[in-house]
């Protein structure tokens, strides 16, 4: 396997996209629930770094991610303010599958990004995957708690967590070949975004024992 140090500039670009797609499911759900905009913009908040927390936590990394740029919190802060307003206007036409969309997104971009630094922390590869996988779900989930639902990835039945698990173990596969870590990064994210929107577009459900 070789080691490759993971690329800083293109980690910061991968999680400035995941925050803002997970902040824009935060924005719909917080809408969807008519919530004012200090709940829209808490939602959004959480959504768009629970899962980011959560992974420098186990990863025992200090300042958290978006404490050490404050400009990510000052973002999300700007965009609850234009979006509050907007969300108003066309909430007619906001369904369900922009949130899905934006959740698949999230979960892709986090979880490559994760198990990236968990590898780079030289973790084992196993727990690597899991801190992909858990970091990639925890911002939706705690999204669905705040606005008072059951997290979806427990709820619709679909693969979501197992998406992120296979495209973390594509990621780490892929450090076995000589691709650069910009491929793998992308590759990883993009197999997740779409193995997920798959899942929900053709129905596809986990085998429930009842």
């Amino acid at each position: 396997m070789k080691h490759v140090p993971v690329h800083v500039s293109l980690i910061t670009v991968i999680e400035i996209v995941a925050i803002l797609v997970g902040a824009l499911s935060g924005f719909v759900e917080a809408r969807r629930k008519r919530m004012d905009i200090v709940g829209v913009f808490t939602v959004a908040f959480i959504a768009a770094f629970g899962g980011g927390t959560l992974r420098d936590i186990l990863l025992d990394k200090r300042p958290l991610f978006w404490v050490q740029h404050q400009e990510y919190a000052i973002l999300i802060f700007v965009l609850a303010l234009v979006a509050t307003p907007l969300m108003r206007t066309v909430r007619q036409i906001i369904s369900e599958r922009v949130i899905v969309v934006a959740d698949a997104t999230g979960l892709g971009l986090f979880t490559a990004a994760s198990v990236a630094q968990a590898q780079a922390a030289e973790m084992p590869m196993f727990i690597a995957a899991m801190m992909g996988v858990i970091t990639g779900i925890f911002g939706g989930v705690l999204r669905d708690i705040v606005c008072n639902e059951v997290p979806m990835v427990f709820r619709d039945g679909k693969p979501y967590a197992i998406c992120a698990f296979f495209g973390a173990w594509l990621y780490i596969g892929l450090q076995y070949t000589d691709v650069s870590e910009d491929f793998a990064l992308w590759t990883s994210a993009a197999f997740i975004t779409i193995l997920r929107l798959v899942t929900w577009k053709f129905d596809l459900h986990l085998k429930s024992h009842q």
